[in-house]
C-alpha cells in the first residue's frame, strides 16, 4: 500500500442522528464488494442495531490502559498498522485518548493511519469543531470538552452530513434508541430541547454548505468558468461612499433574508489614480453596518468602476447586484449614462441588477473627475492656463494688429488654442477654452465690436460652428490621448507577457531573476515566493529579492495565491486591479520556475529510464504472450486439421475452424490497437467529422461482444453528434469490450446516451470490481492493465486508443464510479447545434392544417 490514505467523515448535528450506523453500513457495503474493511475503534453505546452491524465486521483488538485504578481501552494504532487493511473505521474523531497513549487525540492516531496509506472512515459532531465552541456554548449552555481543529475536517477527501429533524431525533431518544432509559428525561429537557437541536442542525447545514461552496469555487477556478452558477444567492452591493450606501445595505439585507444561505458582499471601487470623492468616515460606518448584518466588505481598485464592479461580481459567483439611483443632476448625464445604467447594460442574463431609490437621488454629486486629471498636476494647470488665459492673450495680440487677419483666421487661431488645451489638460480645459474663445470672438472681433450683439447672421453661424468644432475636436483629441495611454499600457503588458512566454520556452530564467523582474516592473520594495506543505503548516520562503523579505502573505501589501499552498507576496504599495492580471502571470511562472529548479535534472533521468523500461517490457509482453498465444492456438488447430492419421468429425472440424477464426480475430484486434496507438503518437490521425446519429454507429460497435451482454438505451430524440463515424465505432467497441471483460458473468453492460446542453454523453456502465480513483488516469495510458482479466487478455491499449480517438474528435473520455459498485465510462461528444431562425411570414390560407407542429 502506497501514498496517503483517503479520509471520509460523517458529520452530525448531535449524538444519535445515525453517524456511526451510516459508517458501519458503508463498511458492510464495501465488504460485500470485496474491500478489506475492519473496525479499528467503534462504540455501539448499547444500541442493538449498531451492535448487530459491529458483529458482522472484523474488529482489531484494542489497547488496554490502566488509569486511576480503572482499565480503559483505546484504539491500538500499531495493531491496525500491522493488520494493514484497505479501510479502517474509527468512531468519534474528536475523542481525547487516555493518559499513556501515544497521541493525545484520536485524530492524531487517524493521521498516522492516513500517512501509512490506510483509508479511514470516521465520525464527528458539529459541536466538536474548535471554531464553533463559543457558538455551541451560547446555544446549549454546555462548553464542548473534546474538540479538534477545523482544518482536520476540512482536509477530508469526502464529508457527508447525516441529517435528522429535531422531532425525529427526540422520538428516537424517547424510544430508548440513544441513551439508557434512566437518562432519557434529563437529556430531553436539557441538551436535546427542540430549540437546541434546531440551532445545531442549522449550524451543521451551514458549515457543510460552506465546504460545498469551497469545492464549487475551486472547481470553477480550475475549469475557468466565469459565468455565475446560481447555486446560492450572493448579493453584491455597490458603494460610492455617499450617504445612500446605508440604504442600499439594508435593502440588500432584506433581500438576503428572503432566501436561506444568502450572502451580502459590499464593495467599494476606488480609482487607481487615487482621485475619489468618497468620505472615509462614511465608508467606515457602512463597513461596520454590513458586517453587523452578517455580510463582508471589500475594497477593490479599478479605472472603470462598472468594469471593476462586474469583474468582482463574476469572480465571487454573485447572482444579484444592488446599486443606488444616481445622485447626478439631469444636466450631468451629458458626461455619460452613469454606473448603474452601464452595469445593467453589461451585466448579461446571469446577473440581476437592482436600482434602489433613496433620499439623495438627483441632489448632485459635483462634476465628474476628468480623465485628464491622471496627466499630472503640472499638465492640468498648463491646460487650464492655455484654455482660459491663452484666448485672452491672443485677443490682446490680435487687437493690436491693424489691419487684423480677419474673422476666419481669428477663429482658426482660437481653435488651435482649444486643441492645445485638450492635449495638455484634457477635455475640461478644452471646453473652457471653447467657451472663452466664443465670447472673445463675439466681443472683440465680430461687428459691431465692443458689444455682445451680432449684426450679421453669418458671423453668428461662424461663432456657433467654431464652438461646435472646438468641442468636437477637443473630445477627439482627449479620446486619442486616453487611447494612446491605454495602448502604451497594453504594449508594456504585452512585452512583459512576451518575456514570460520566452522564458518558459527557453527555460532560462532563474527564480531570483524572475522575482527581481517583478520588483522592477511594479516598483515594489521586496518580493518573495512563499510555500507550505498544507493549510496547517507554517509558510516558508522559497526565494526573495529586496530588503526585509516577507514571511507571511498577511504581511504583504499585495499577495497573489498560486494553487493551494503557494503565494507571491509583495511589499511597497497597493497595486491597481489591472496590474494584478499581469502579476498573476508572474506568480504562476515563479512556481513553475521553482518546480523546474528542483525537479528538472532528476525527473528527466528518471522519466527517460522509466519510459524506456516500460515500453520495452510492454512490447516484450505483447510479443511473447499476447501475440504468441493466438498464433499458437491457430497453429495447433491447423496442424490437427492437416493430420492424415486422424479422421475428424464435422463437429470437431467446425470447432477447430472456430478456434482458428477466434485466434485470427484476436490477432486482428491486437495488431489494430498497436497500429492505432502508433498513429496517435505520431499525430497522423485525421478525423473526418460529419453529423451522425448515435443509434447508427453504436450498434455496429457491438459486434465483438457476445449477444445479450449489452443493453442499449439510446433515445430517438437525441441530437446528432459531430464525429468521425469510424473513430467513434472503434472507441465505443474498445470501451464496451473492456466493460464486458471486467463485468461479472450474467450481468449485462448498460450503454446509455443523454443530451446535456451542447454535448451528448454516452455512458458505458458495468458492475465489475471498479477502479480506485487514484488509478483512473493510469488505465488510459498505453500498455496499462488494471487488475486481473481472467476472461480475456490484451496489451493494455484499448482504453488508451479510445481516449485518443475521442480527443481527436473534440470529445473526452473519463471514468466514474458506478453507484452500487463498478465503473462507468463517460464518452462526451459535441452535439450538432441547429440554427434558430425566425419563422417566415406566410399567408394563413396557404398553411397546411393537416401537418403536425414542428419541434
Amino acid at each position: 500500500m502506497s501514498g496517503r490514505g483517503r479520509l471520509r467523515i460523517y458529520v452530525g448535528a448531535a449524538p444519535g442522528v445515525g453517524k456511526t450506523y451510516a459508517m458501519l453500513s458503508e463498511a458492510c457495503r464495501r465488504v460485500e464488494r470485496g474491500t478489506d474493511a475492519v473496525i479499528a475503534f467503534v462504540e455501539d453505546h448499547g444500541r442493538p442495531r449498531t451492535a448487530e452491524l459491529v458483529r458482522g465486521l472484523e474488529q482489531v483488538a484494542r489497547r488496554r490502559l490502566s488509569h486511576q485504578g480503572r482499565i480503559l481501552t483505546e484504539m491500538d494504532v500499531d495493531a491496525v498498522l500491522e493488520r494493514r487493511p484497505a479501510v479502517a473505521l474509527v468512531d468519534e474523531l474528536a475523542h481525547t485518548n487516555a493518559p499513556g497513549s501515544r497521541n493525545a487525540k484520536r485524530w492524531q492516531d487517524v493521521e498516522e493511519l492516513l500517512q501509512a496509506g490506510v483509508d479511514v472512515v470516521s465520525t464527528v459532531n458539529i459541536q466538536h469543531l474548535e471554531s464553533l465552541g463559543d457558538v455551541v456554548e451560547s446555544i446549549t449552555g454546555v462548553r464542548p470538552r473534546e474538540t479538534l481543529p477545523d482544518e482536520v475536517v476540512r482536509r477530508a477527501d469526502q464529508i457527508e452530513l447525516v441529517d435528522m429533524s429535531p422531532e425525529a431525533l427526540r422520538r428516537r431518544m424517547a424510544h430508548g434508541n440513544i441513551y439508557a432509559p434512566d437518562k432519557v428525561d434529563a437529556a430531553l429537557s436539557n441538551y436535546f430541547r427542540p430549540g437546541n437541536l434546531t440551532a445545531l442542525r442549522e449550524l451543521a447545514l451551514l458549515w457543510t454548505a460552506d465546504r460545498v461552496d469551497e469545492y464549487l469555487q475551486r472547481y470553477r477556478s480550475e475549469h475557468r468558468i466565469r459565468s455565475p452558477w446560481r447555486a446560492r444567492e450572493r448579493i453584491v452591493v455597490g458603494l460610492t461612499g455617499g450617504p445612500e450606501g446605508r440604504t442600499l445595505i439594508r435593502r440588500a439585507a432584506r433581500m438576503a433574508a428572503k432566501g436561506s444561505g444568502s450572502e451580502i458582499l459590499a464593495v467599494y471601487v476606488a480609482r487607481s489614480d487615487g482621485l475619489t470623492s468618497a468620505s472615509p468616515k462614511e465608508l467606515a460606518v457602512q463597513r461596520t453596518l454590513v458586517e453587523d448584518l452578517g455580510g463582508t466588505y471589500h475594497h477593490v481598485i479599478g479605472d472603470e468602476v462598472p468594469t471593476a464592479l462586474l469583474e468582482f461580481a463574476r469572480g465571487v459567483n454573485a447572482t444579484q447586484i444592488v446599486l443606488g439611483s444616481s445622485r447626478r443632476k439631469s444636466w450631468q448625464y451629458v458626461f455619460g449614462p452613469g454606473v448603474g445604467m452601464t452595469v445593467a447594460r453589461e451585466s448579461g442574463p446571469d446577473l440581476d441588477v437592482h436600482i434602489v431609490t433613496h433620499d439623495e437621488v438627483a441632489k448632485g454629486r459635483g462634476l465628474p473627475v476628468a480623465r485628464g486629471a491622471r496627466l499630472g498636476r503640472s499638465r492640468i494647470i498648463a491646460g487650464w492656463l492655455t484654455g482660459v488665459v491663452g484666448p485672452m492673450l491672443l485677443s490682446v495680440v490680435l487687437a493690436r494688429l491693424d489691419p487684423g487677419p480677419g474673422l476666419t483666421n481669428d477663429v482658426l487661431l482660437f481653435l488651435c488654442l482649444t486643441v492645445l488645451a485638450a492635449l495638455l489638460g484634457g477635455l475640461l480645459p478644452a471646453l473652457a477654452s471653447a467657451s472663452v474663445g466664443s465670447l472673445l470672438l463675439n466681443y472683440f472681433f465680430t461687428p459691431p465690436t465692443g458689444t455682445w450683439t451680432i449684426s450679421d447672421p453669418s458671423n453668428l453661424v461662424a461663432i456657433v460652428v467654431f464652438f461646435a468644432v472646438a468641442l468636437s475636436v477637443a473630445s477627439v483629441v482627449d479620446l486619442a490621448a486616453r487611447r494612446t495611454g491605454q495602448a502604451a499600457r497594453l504594449r508594456a503588458e504585452s512585452g512583459i507577457l512576451s518575456f514570460l512566454a520566452g522564458s518558459v520556452l527557453r527555460g532560462e530564467t532563474s527564480l531570483e531573476a524572475l522575482l527581481e523582474r517583478v520588483r522592477e516592473t511594479f516598483g515594489m520594495d521586496s518580493v518573495a515566493l512563499l510555500e507550505r506543505e498544507s493549510d496547517v503548516d507554517p509558510w516558508t520562503c522559497a526565494g526573495s529579492v529586496g530588503p526585509l523579505p516577507l514571511l507571511r502573505p498577511e504581511d504583504a501589501d499585495v499577495d497573489v495565491p498560486v494553487g493551494d499552498h503557494a503565494a507571491l507576496a509583495l511589499s511597497g504599495r497597493v497595486l491597481p486591479a489591472e496590474d494584478r492580471r499581469v502579476l498573476a502571470a508572474f506568480a504562476a511562472q515563479a512556481v513553475v520556475v521553482l518546480d523546474r529548479q528542483r525537479l528538472v535534472d532528476e525527473a528527466a533521468r528518471a522519466r527517460e529510464l522509466d519510459e524506456g523500461n516500460r515500453i520495452r517490457t510492454a512490447l516484450l509482453a505483447a510479443v511473447s504472450h499476447d501475440l504468441r498465444t493466438p498464433i499458437a492456438g491457430i497453429k495447433a488447430s491447423v496442424t490437427s486439421l492437416r493430420a492424415e492419421d486422424v479422421a475428424w468429425s464435422e463437429e470437431d472440424e467446425a470447432e477447430l475452424l472456430a478456434g482458428i477464426e477466434q485466434g485470427a480475430d484476436r490477432l486482428h484486434q491486437l495488431v489494430g490497437n498497436l497500429l492505432d496507438m502508433s498513429r496517435l503518437h505520431t499525430g497522423t490521425v485525421t478525423p473526418l467529422i460529419r453529423e451522425v446519429d448515435l443509434d447508427e454507429v453504436v450498434p455496429m460497435a457491438l459486434g465483438g461482444v457476445p449477444e445479450r451482454s449489452v443493453v442499449l438505451d439510446i433515445p430517438e430524440a437525441l441530437p446528432m453528434v459531430a464525429v468521425d463515424p469510424g473513430l467513434l465505432e472503434r472507441s465505443v467497441a474498445n470501451i464496451v469490450e473492456n466493460a464486458v471483460k471486467h463485468g461479472p458473468e450474467g450481468t449485462a453492460v448498460l450503454v446509455a446516451a443523454s443530451a446535456l446542453g451542447r454535448r451528448v454523453e454516452l455512458r458505458v456502465v458495468d458492475r465489475g470490481p471498479g477502479v480506485p480513483e487514484a488509478d483512473r488516469d493510469r488505465i488510459f495510458e498505453p500498455f496499462q492493465r488494471h487488475g486481473d482479466a481472467p476472461r480475456g487478455a490484451g496489451v493494455g491499449l484499448g482504453l488508451a486508443v479510445a481516449r485518443g480517438f475521442a480527443e481527436a474528435m473534440g470529445g473526452t473520455l473519463a471514468a466514474e464510479d458506478t453507484p452500487g459498485g463498478g465503473l462507468t465510462m463517460v464518452l462526451t461528444l459535441r452535439a450538432v447545434e441547429r440554427p434558430t431562425t425566425a419563422p417566415a411570414r406566410v399567408d394563413p390560407s396557404a398553411v397546411d392544417l393537416s401537418a403536425g407542429a414542428g419541434p
